[in-house]
């Protein structure tokens, strides 16, 4: 019954009981090894690994040994460095059913991937990529390694589930999200640099399962939406508090999948982003598709640079002081 199950792609009874809570201030990356780590022992189907990057990925399913032909129960798997060969064996896994597999690296390095990425959304697979290290918060290792445009490319993939989350509990429901797609691939964007906990605990009915929600309400009729994803949602949190302290009615979006989100209804999307609201967005990425959802785009549209993480997002103005100074000029315009 378990292996008619598991074919089946059900995932049994456990794990989503064993989804943590995550109140603490933790890089997403390390979040995900958390959620990981948290469900293994009650879903035997998931496998995966890393491409020979797991100690900066955070992949590895502690103590469940490793995939070798000696021992074929492991649960984690060493593809080694090659980034398209392990994607395409995570479509296999997927697509033979009986288990869950996922694979991981750098997020600059899903170009190497992108067939196979685009393949698992065409064939509706229901892969799992957990791409770290997803913006310039990468730091040191400058601007080869810090992805720019890929958010934005990777999004324009049809029927592909990119999900930027806000801290740990938004990870856990991106797990949650992908796990249980029968017809979608799920590429979990997660950040390299410790990011506070701001979003709902509640990570087996979390709102961000709808793609985007709103995270802060504003004390009156909102005079500016603030939105993004992330690892620059805490900066909207804190410019919010500047902006209500200065008698400025703040909203606070987070928008962790467009996908998910343009899959709500239009009464839905408008409820969280109303036209004729003034609205700011933010992302340590391009801006190239922002305009869709706000007028006036914070990101970064050159390369990177080589500085301490926290260096290199200053000095692209991923900031609170920033969003606090381009919501005034917004709104003065």
């Amino acid at each position: 019954a378990q292996l008619r199950d598991a074919i089946a792609g059900e995932l049994g009874k456990g794990w989503l009981e064993a989804l943590p809570t995550i109140a603490d201030k933790v890089a997403t990356r390390k979040a995900g090894e958390m959620v990981i780590n948290a469900i293994a022992e009650s879903l035997p189907t998931l496998i995966g690994g890393s491409a020979d990057l797991a100690e900066s990925n955070l992949t590895t399913q502690k103590g469940r040994g490793y995939f070798q032909p000696e021992s074929p129960a492991g649960k984690t798997i060493n593809f080694g460095v090659r980034e398209f060969a392990m994607c395409s064996a995570v479509n296999g896994i997927n697509l033979h059913g009986g288990t869950r597999g996922y694979g991981g690296s750098f997020l600059v390095f899903s170009d190497y991937a992108r067939p196979a990425l685009r393949l698992s959304a065409l064939m509706h697979c229901p892969s799992i990529f957990v791409f770290t290290h997803d913006s310039v918060g990468v730091g040191e290792d400058g601007p080869t390694h810090e992805p720019i445009e890929h958010l934005t490319s990777l999004r324009a993939i049809p029927n592909f589930n990119l999900f930027r989350p806000a801290d740990g509990n938004e990870t856990a429901a991106g797990w949650k999200i992908a796990l249980q797609s029968k017809t979608f691939p799920t590429l979990l964007a997660l950040s390299r640099q410790a990011l506070p906990a701001v979003t709902p605990e509640d990570v087996r009915n979390h709102p961000a399962e709808k793609g985007g929600y709103v995270l802060l309400e504003a004390s009156a009729d909102a005079k500016v939406i603030l939105v993004g994803t992330g690892s620059e949602i805490q900066h909207c949190v804190k410019a919010r508090e500047t902006l209500e302290a200065e008698g400025i009615p703040t909203r606070v979006v987070s928008l962790p999948s467009w996908f998910l989100f343009e899959k709500q209804d239009a009464a839905y999307r408008s409820s969280v982003l109303p036209k004729g609201v003034p609205t700011l967005s933010i992302e340590a990425g391009s801006t190239l598709a922002w305009p869709r959802y706000a007028e006036v785009n914070l990101g970064i549209d050159t390369f990177g640079l080589s500085a301490p993480g926290d260096e290199v997002m200053k000095e692209f103005g991923m900031t609170p002081e920033a969003v606090v100074e381009a919501a005034k000029s917004l709104l003065a315009s």
